[in-house]
């Protein structure tokens, strides 16, 4: 079949399934928007490429699916940037179209030429500058199957125009064999028996389980694992939703920023079996310290990150679901409740003093000017039904979900974790929507945050998502002013946004409910409005400025 190289993209694209994109068109991709015309395929024109990028992520979040993503040649392409480390920092897989000028120009400076290829080599699972169009179904079927076996991750095409332009008989790879790249699936037998060996033996075992976890649909075998042996359980901010929050097993997350039980756990193993975590030094920051107290089981589809942050006893490399399903095959039983009792006793203790907060902060009657996160967070959850999916921004408003919303699901929980991208939340969410609109979906965002991608209300309005937008508005900088009050002395530099817009007037612009609070007293009447419907709707919380995260 005889066909432009830009109705080829088109084509291997329909031949992918994929079923929505999203972009921004330039001269450069022009021709792919032509061809584009008549396709199956959905576009969603997002107010800015980066916006795309990050719609595409949080597609591929909640479906499991690819996400795909185009912008033009040079700004556009390094608008795509940001969203491109960040999807590779978290390991999720994206594809994304770039046009490019053309080849007799590439490296004259012509107008909007960019090496993106070079530019995004050292963050991009890998990338492809094409220069005949009859490599342009190859390299779709290529990149699609790299993009999402392995450790997912993004993959850019770089097209010239004159190649959108030149036509190519197109036939559509059935197979895709790329030398040097075999992923290794299943976990060598001999390593599966001495990590269960290992296990077995352990006194204070814990399981921390990362994003790879949620990657690999292994959320059963862990579970089954985990009660099987009655084993604690923490989560890293990828692995949120790998174990549902109300399980008992459940300590919580780990890290700077995660929950005292947690680390309680963790530094009191003997035993910890990392799955599917890169071990980040956020989560685990003194990873030498625990090597040698611990004994570390490490699984992950990526060799290197075995041993990478970490001293490993028994690396096993391999998909984290095949591998403790071959686990579950020949691990015992554990009568032995000593340690899991332990944990839970810990857990309990911090659980009554929370508890106790709460109330303290539901008995106060008096009209106060502030909404406490901590205090919304856990009635959001209740009135949200369990398959909801919460994205959140970057910040104090990212922590303060991540340890107060109760999550039941995997994919349920989205957010920009080893690169804290601001500015990622409510382009994810609609993405989100948009990957399962079927659900409720809501984001938790900061003043700071959400004014990093705050056009992209424009995209909710011209395809009526119904997002809704929980906006926490300190006037600040928050984390950054923790971190400024905690290292410099409480000197403050450039943390404050005292002039931030009427956030509910902007929403309004663009036709959207909306409410401001400033008191505990009215979050559940302001949620029942939230939740209402399925239509956008944002809440604006007034909160104090000087609110910590934990």
């Amino acid at each position: 079949m005889r066909m432009t190289g830009a109705e080829a993209i088109v084509k291997a694209l329909e031949m992918e399934k994929t079923d929505v994109i999203f972009g921004y068109p330039g001269a450069a991709i022009s021709p792919f928007y032509d061809a584009l015309l008549g396709s199956s395929i959905t576009h969603i024109l997002t107010r800015h490429e980066q916006g795309a990028a990050h719609g595409a992520n949080g597609y591929a979040r909640v479906t499991g699916r690819v996400g795909v993503c185009v912008a033009t040649s040079g700004p556009g392409a390094t608008n795509l940037i940001t969203g491109i480390a960040n999807a590779y920092m978290d390991s999720i897989p994206i594809i994304a179209i770039t046009g490019q000028v053309p080849c007799a120009m590439i490296g004259t400076d012509a107008f909007q030429e960019a090496d993106i290829t070079g530019a995004t080599a050292p963050f991009s699972k890998h990338n492809y500058l094409v220069k005949d169009a009859e490599d342009l179904p190859k390299t779709i079927k290529e990149a699609f199957h790299i993009a999402a076996t392995g450790r997912p991750g993004p993959v850019v095409i770089d097209v010239p125009v004159d190649v959108q332009n030149s036509t190519l008989d197109f036939k559509y790879p059935k197979d895709v064999d790329i030398k040097g790249y075999k992923p290794t699936c299943k976990g060598h037998p001999m390593q599966i028996k001495k990590a269960v060996a290992a296990l077995e033996a352990a006194q204070r075992p814990v399981i921390c389980a990362g994003g790879g976890v949620i990657a690999a649909n292994a959320s059963e075998e862990l579970l089954e694992l985990a009660q099987r042996r009655n084993i604690p359980v923490a989560t890293t901010l990828m692995g949120i939703g790998s174990i549902p929050s109300n399980h008992p097993l459940n300590c919580g997350m780990i890290g700077t920023h995660g929950k005292r039980t947690a680390n309680y756990a963790l530094n009191h193993a003997d035993l910890v079996l990392i799955l599917g975590a890169r071990v980040g030094d956020r989560a685990i920051g003194s990873a030498s310290v625990l090597a040698k107290r611990a004994k570390i089981i490490h699984i992950d589809v990526d060799p290197a990150e075995i041993g990478k942050n970490i001293n490993t006893a028994i690396p096993l490399v391999g998909d984290v679901k095949l591998i403790l399903a071959d686990m579950l095959k020949c691990v015992s039983s554990d009568d032995s409740d000593q340690w899991a009792a332990t944990i839970a006793e810990e857990k309990q203790k911090w659980q009554k003093k929370a508890s106790a907060d709460a109330n303290e902060l539901k008995d106060d009657k008096e009209e106060s000017q502030y909404v406490n996160p901590k205090y919304l967070l856990p009635l959001l959850s209740e009135v949200l039904p369990a398959e909801a999916i919460i994205a959140t921004e970057v910040g104090q408003n990212q922590i303060w979900a991540a340890n107060n919303c109760q999550i039941h699901k995997p994919k349920t929980f989205i957010t920009s974790g080893g690169l804290g991208t601001m500015g990622y939340g409510l382009p994810a969410a609609i993405g989100a929507k948009i990957g399962r609109p079927e659900v409720p979906v809501a984001v938790i965002s900061g003043d700071g945050s959400f004014q990093m991608s705050v056009q992209e209300l424009g995209t909710m309005k011209h395809y009526a998502i119904g997002v809704k937008i929980v906006l926490f508005n300190n006037s600040r900088l928050g984390m950054v002013r923790e971190l400024q009050l905690s290292k410099h002395e409480g000197r403050y530099s450039q943390v404050c946004l005292d002039k931030n817009p009427d956030f509910v007037a902007l929403a309004a612009a663009y036709g959207f409910k909306g409410e401001r609070i400033s008191s505990n007293s009215q979050v559940k009447d302001a949620l029942k409005r939230l939740t209402a419907d399925d239509e956008p709707y944002l809440l604006e919380c007034i909160v104090d400025p000087m609110e910590p995260t934990l």
